[in-house]
């Protein structure tokens, strides 16, 4: 199970470790986005730190509806105890995960300051 905590902001996060193909390693605190269709985003910074290897271009639309470029790079994940490779878009802002990420598991948030977040697999 990942579990986490939402913020005074309203945020749904958990916190994963992310590992780049050189073995750097930090984990991070993500934001749970359910509009996000897929895995995860990071920022330069932390894309530059972990030295991710660059995929390709990709366009994003985003949440008001621009579409922009953006790259993806590939990193492999900590995920429920069980490490993953996964595509991540490179964005400004804080760490996002999306459904491409969660697909398979049952999302749980207990919406009050504090409250329990929850991702467990799905029988």
């Amino acid at each position: 199970m990942i579990s986490g905590v939402v913020s005074p902001a309203r945020e749904a996060l958990v916190r994963i470790e992310v590992r780049g193909p050189t073995g750097a390693a930090r984990e991070i605190e993500a934001v749970v986005d359910t509009g996000f269709n897929r895995y995860l985003t990071l920022p330069p910074a932390l894309v530059d730190l972990l030295e991710l290897g660059f995929e390709a271009p990709a366009l994003a639309t985003l949440a008001d509806g621009t579409v922009t470029q953006m790259d993806y790079y590939r990193a492999r994940v900590l995920w429920d105890n069980h490490e993953r490779e996964v595509a991540v878009l490179c964005s400004d802002g804080h760490p996002l995960i999306g459904m491409s990420m969660m697909y398979g598991y049952t999302l749980r948030i207990h919406v009050v300051d504090g409250g329990r977040v929850g991702l467990e697999i799905s029988d």
